[in-house]
């Protein structure tokens, strides 16, 4: 078993300095396998919250003067460092999060290989000249600023990749606020950033709740801020920002379709439908909770799903057999399970497989096993809203349009996912699909830093990865000069 006091870091890192007393105590953090207190570690107040806004403004000046080849190479020893200490942050991985070890495996070089791409774009954020008569005119890219990043839970390294390098080649100073449900993962982070020489007050960590975030969304020194979370929670966060008129990115939730055709490989297919319910617990933003078939397959492929998913292998996160873990919280499973109680009540589907709480070696922590429904209403408020566990719907269309009509009725449009052996399909429906991503036959929702994510709808605004997540970060300025 993994030592969760030598493992799991704490502190609010504050320009260089460590602080472990605050002015707003400590939090307990549970470990979602076991059910029981782990670690303590201290949250952020407003003394903390506006030590680290001052201390990111303060290094603003000279962190956006230096050379765009020296925040180049500022980044690409992060990486390095990432790399290097993968199998730290897998262990802080599994324990603050409850993701299996060979997930875990992949956290911190995916997030060194988000830092290695920004570096690139350290150096190129070119502006143009613009023909003009009488003048010579031209524009120019500036960080927008102070950045606050409110990091998500659910995979917490690899959503600091996509978010703190991007700023940082732009020139943006920034404060981290993770999840409470899994800080620790930020602290490290912070600490090898001044191991990378990165320098004191370019990025600053306040571990806290709600209240911490309250205070630092309504910081009058943020310029911007980019949240991945939950609809409510970026409800609240752009009311309070409306006051501010501070700008925002937003990745939030999905409830995406995965429509799988009669001509395509049914294998592959309910394997990639099974991999995505179980990946993460189901909490991943981009699962493929929808499974939508074409009717005269239905019963085909929803065999081989079943098949698939009744072979996962649910327990600790820690052993290497495992193939899903516990679910974030108790309150997280209590919700989850609620939904398919719920779904149950409404006959909303039939319950195939899973639903039930689990008894035994695995009954004290926060455990939900695959669960399906077939035969779901696409209306229902179980193929509607998104459940952010381990739970399938599945339902059959007819044709093309009732497909493409069903996988657009949600309110989220983040992800979607197509399954046809057909090209001419997948150049239609591409088009035809409200969702910001598009999977086709296995292909990634999430193109790593080179492509861009990020959703339509109430899936949120604003880009991650490519070029178009290193401008979230610039501000565009243009000068013109008389000709005399």
């Amino acid at each position: 078993m993994l030592d969760a006091t030598a493992t799991l870091p704490t502190g609010i890192i504050v320009g260089k300095e460590r602080i472990d007393q605050t002015s707003s105590g400590t939090l307990q953090h549970v470990n979602a396998t076991t059910g029981q207190v782990q670690r303590d570690f201290a949250i952020a107040g407003k003394p903390e919250v506006d030590a680290a806004v001052s201390a990111a403004r303060a290094a603003l000046p000279a962190w956006r003067a230096w050379p765009p080849t020296q925040r180049r190479d500022a980044l690409r020893r992060l990486a390095d460092l990432l790399r290097a200490s993968t199998a730290e942050f897998a262990a802080i991985s599994v324990l603050e999060a409850g993701i299996i070890s060979t997930f875990a495996d992949q956290q911190a070089p995916r997030a060194a290989e988000w830092a290695d791409y920004y570096a690139g774009w350290a150096d190129k954020l070119t502006g143009a000249t613009v023909p003009m008569a009488g003048a010579f005119d031209y524009t120019v890219h500036e960080p927008v600023g102070v950045v606050a990043l409110l990091l998500s839970w659910n995979g917490p390294t690899g959503t600091i990749g996509m978010k703190v390098p991007a700023a940082l080649a732009a020139g943006c100073t920034t404060v981290l606020k993770p999840s409470e449900l899994a800080p620790f993962s930020a602290i490290r982070f912070g600490q090898l950033c001044l191991e990378a020489g990165i320098p004191p007050g370019v990025v600053n960590v306040v571990p806290g709740d709600g209240r911490t975030g309250d205070l630092l969304v309504r910081h009058p020194d943020i310029n911007k801020i980019s949240l991945t979370g939950g609809p409510a929670t970026a409800v609240r966060v752009q009311t309070a920002c409306a006051e501010t008129l501070t700008p925002l990115l937003l990745e939030l939730g999905g409830k995406s379709a995965n429509l799988v055709f009669a001509d395509a490989d049914l294998d592959v297919a309910a394997q990639r439908a099974a991999d995505g319910i179980i990946r993460m617990s189901g909490q991943s933003c981009v699962a493929p909770t929808r499974l939508l078939v074409e009717r005269h397959v239905y019963d085909q492929l929803l065999d081989r799903v079943l098949a698939a998913l009744s072979r996962v292998r649910l327990g600790n996160p820690e052993t290497r057999q495992t193939t899903m873990g516990p679910v974030i919280a108790k309150s997280a499973a209590d919700r989850i399970f609620a939904t398919i109680d719920r779904a149950r009540d409404e006959h909303a589907g039939n319950l195939l497989l899973g639903g039930d709480r689990q008894d035994g070696p695995l009954a004290d922590g926060y455990f939900v096993p695959p669960t399906v429904f077939g035969a779901v209403d696409p209306d229902s408020d179980l193929a509607q809203n998104e459940v952010f566990g381990p739970v399938l719907s599945v339902s059959a269309f007819e044709d093309e349009a009732e497909a493409v009509r069903i996988a657009n009725s949600t309110r989220f449009g983040l992800a979607a996912y197509i399954h046809t052996g057909n090209i001419g399909r997948v150049l239609r429906l591409a088009e035809q699909l409200d969702a910001g991503n598009i999977s086709v036959n296995g292909g990634t929702p999430v193109s790593g830093p080179y492509g861009t994510f990020g959703g339509f709808k109430r899936s949120g605004f604003g880009k991650e990865g490519g070029i178009a997540g290193v401008m979230e970060y610039v501000r565009t300025k243009n000068v013109s000069i008389a000709r005399s």
